[in-house]
């Protein structure tokens, strides 16, 4: 064995090996199955150092595979949808294109063959950290035979009254040019004037005055006494294309503390406002459109930008005598979308949308009897409040990529008409063969929904009635809600089981100074880059010792230099046992600790047999657990400190056959130990010293 062990002459070699011999596929018999989905990766980019966090799963998949359990470690990708296609439109904004130069067949075109040679990069990517993925199942949420079963959940939804076809207002990012859910919003606090609006007898506050045009009602709260003379009458007042006469109401959502206690209504254009138009039965006059402009209805002002507008409204309506005051230092929260930073737009449209409270009381259920349990605990106190607040679901995305949606409408009596797969002949109310296919894709999430139950139905037969249940859901916190929540509720809909039993929420990796990691910062870190100076092995063990699991940290290039000499230490004890291997080469290995404590002869073996014995007993319990920095701090520490720092230096000037056998037994049981975070060297090891056929397939050690 070399002096320094070199990562860059084992990792590739290695992996090859494992996969040859498909020690990653699992056989199906009479062993209990373990299961673990890999959260699929957007296939829009490299992947990023978070995903290298999949270390957790591959730890597991590690220590049941080699506690004798039938293990899959399922491998796949995601198209993600609007994600992609952002991602692919940068590209094109780049070369001074834009997504209107295409027709729809060719950009989807363009984008899958984009997608598919990232899906390539990827998976590389994934062999290169050591990740035992089995990837004669590997799916992507495109294939033929996921998408025909996320066809058959939204017919099922549909036959069952839980998809329903409504015009309301939705999340509106007129850059990206679609629509989005509340989760996928951000909210952001900034400064805008706060304009005092006269109209008539009253004044109302507001910031957007250039939706005033889409007024239908002016609006005080039911128990302002300051206003009861005005409730129910309607009054006069000038504007800035003639006189206007609107309705007083009365709405308790109103703040008589906001502003002068009076607002205006306008239901095309605000989600509040949209509620109280349903309750009082108002016009809905649309004054914005798809594209950010100002329609026809605004007069003057058609085709302007929102900004632009509200600016030149406010100006003209100053000169007009109609504001009677501004506050230019009112602070209040906007939406905006969470990939442009474009100021989201309430907007009118009719879209697909789920009934959730239905499919929620199912999963509140079966996570409130601990069915499903979640570590860190404290997420679960999350998911409950999103599930027991929860709204419905907007399905629709305006997007080319993506799923499309499997909802035809006939063109002569505008009925719906939704297929499983099949494009329908005619219509079933009229018999109308004129049927348009809807435009829109699914949201991403919708279809992500159903991985766990689509992708094992889709792999191998039998997979699902098999590995489903899978054991453990493990991704990052931040998904929670968008991921995590819809798979439990759609899982147990669509198969009547929960889809997994745990879930294992890892935390944020980010850059070295603490900040989260953007393409936009600049501060991404590529793992492949860190993998070739530091070794897998290190960056593995590095993201999972010295931080409590569930919290976020901040990437470490100290505590990877400490990682890379901790494979380098475990290496050089080996070599120590290499060099006293030729005086002792009858000595025999993969003996039991039962074994060894009952050959052993020195009392300082018999004391490092039990010690190991503990650290084999805590490292179980710890993995069980979910508490992978214990595990990774206490072998660690036992290996360095006490293996190395004490055991070899007592044991090398006694070495007797006897001594050695204690001695290179107890190195092979800490190999095992060791393995499922530090596979590559653990099993070059193993190789060097002929343990076995691979540690890929050991049994993991068993304390007395």
């Amino acid at each position: 064995m070399d002096k320094v062990y070199n990562h860059k002459f084992v990792e590739e070699k290695i992996y090859q090996m494992w996969e040859t011999n498909r020690y990653f596929t699992p056989p199906k018999n009479q062993k209990k199955p373990y299961s673990i989905i890999l959260p699929p990766p957007n296939a829009n980019a490299p992947l990023h150092f978070g995903h290298a966090m999949y270390v957790i799963e591959d730890i597991l998949i590690r220590f049941h595979r080699m506690k004798g359990f039938a293990t899959l470690w399922l491998p796949g990708a995601d198209h993600a949808g609007f994600e992609t296609q952002f991602v692919f439109e940068k590209k094109l904004e780049k070369e001074g294109k834009s997504r209107f130069d295409f027709d729809r067949e060719t950009l989807y075109k363009m984008i899958l063959d984009y997608v598919l040679e990232n899906k390539k990069g990827m998976q590389n990517q994934l062999k290169r950290l050591g990740f035992s993925l089995d990837w004669t199942r590997n799916k992507f949420t495109l294939d033929e035979d996921i998408v025909k079963i996320v066809y058959k959940t939204f017919k099922k939804m549909y036959d069952d009254g839980l998809i329903y076809r409504g015009e309301r207002l939705v999340n509106y990012c007129t850059k990206c040019g679609t629509s989005f859910s509340d989760l996928e919003v951000n909210h952001k606090e900034q400064k805008d004037p706060l304009y005092f609006i006269k109209y008539g007898p009253l004044t109302l506050a507001t910031v957007r005055p250039e939706t005033k045009f889409g007024d239908t009602a002016i609006a005080v709260n039911t128990k302002d006494k300051r206003y009861q003379r005005y409730i129910g009458k309607e009054i006069e007042f000038e504007t800035l294309l003639g006189k206007r006469k609107m309705k007083i109401i009365a709405d308790e959502v109103i703040d008589p503390d906001f502003g002068t206690g009076v607002v205006k209504v306008t239901p095309a254009h605000d989600m509040k406002d949209f509620e109280m138009g349903k309750r009082h039965n108002l016009e809905i006059i649309k004054v914005i459109d798809l594209d950010g402009r100002l329609t026809e209805i605004t007069g003057p002002y058609k085709g302007m930008r929102v900004k632009e507008a509200r600016g030149k409204v406010a100006e003209d309506m100053e000169k007009k005598g109609l504001i009677e005051k501004v506050d230019n230092d009112y602070i209040h929260t906007i939406e905006v979308c969470y990939k442009c930073g474009t100021t989201i737009e309430p907007m009118l449209m009719p879209q697909w949308f789920v009934k959730m409270e239905p499919l929620a009381n199912p999963a509140i259920e079966a996570i409130e009897e601990r069915k499903i349990k979640f570590y860190p605990k404290r997420h679960e106190k999350n998911i409950l409040w999103f599930l027991k607040n929860i709204k419905d679901w907007n399905i629709s995305r305006q997007i080319v990529w993506g799923i499309r949606i499997p909802a035809w409408q006939c063109q002569e009596c505008n009925s719906w008409v939704i297929t499983e797969r099949e494009i329908p002949e005619k219509c079933k109310d009229c018999n109308s063969k004129k049927l348009k296919q809807d435009e829109d894709t699914f949201d991403t999430w919708f279809s992500s929904a159903q991985w766990p139950f689509a992708t094992l139905k889709t792999t191998k037969p039998g997979d699902f009635d098999y590995f489903y249940p899978t054991s453990v859901m493990e991704t990052m916190y931040d998904i929670l809600l968008f991921w995590v929540a819809r798979m439990i509720m759609v899982g147990i809909y669509a198969t009547g089981e929960i889809p997994f039993k745990d879930v294992v929420l890892h935390g944020m990796v980010k850059d070295p100074l603490g900040k989260k990691m953007s393409k936009s910062k600049g501060n991404v870190i590529d793992p492949l880059e860190t993998v070739d100076q530091y070794g897998a092995d290190a960056v593995r063990f590095a993201l999972v010792y010295g931080t409590a699991f569930g919290n976020d940290q901040a990437l470490s290039y100290p505590k990877l230099d400490a990682a890379r000499k901790f494979t380098n230490k475990l290496w050089n004890i080996g070599r120590f046992i290499e060099i006293n291997r030729s005086q002792n080469s009858k000595v025999k290995t993969q003996k039991s600790i039962k074994e060894l404590l009952k050959i052993a002869m020195h009392k300082n073996d018999r004391e490092w047999i039990e010690k190991t014995d503990k650290l084999i007993k805590d490292m179980t319990k710890h993995i069980e657990h979910y508490n992978f920095h214990f595990t990774a701090e206490g072998l660690y520490d036992f290996t360095w400190h006490e293996f190395a720092d004490k055991y070899i230096e007592d044991v090398k000037n006694r070495i007797t056959e006897n001594s050695y056998t204690v001695l290179i037994n107890l190195y092979l049981i800490l190999l095992k130990l060791l393995h499922p975070f530090v596979p590559f060297v653990t099993e070059e090891i193993y190789q060097r010293f002929g343990f076995g056929e691979s540690l890929a397939i050991e049994e993991w050690p068993v304390h007395a």
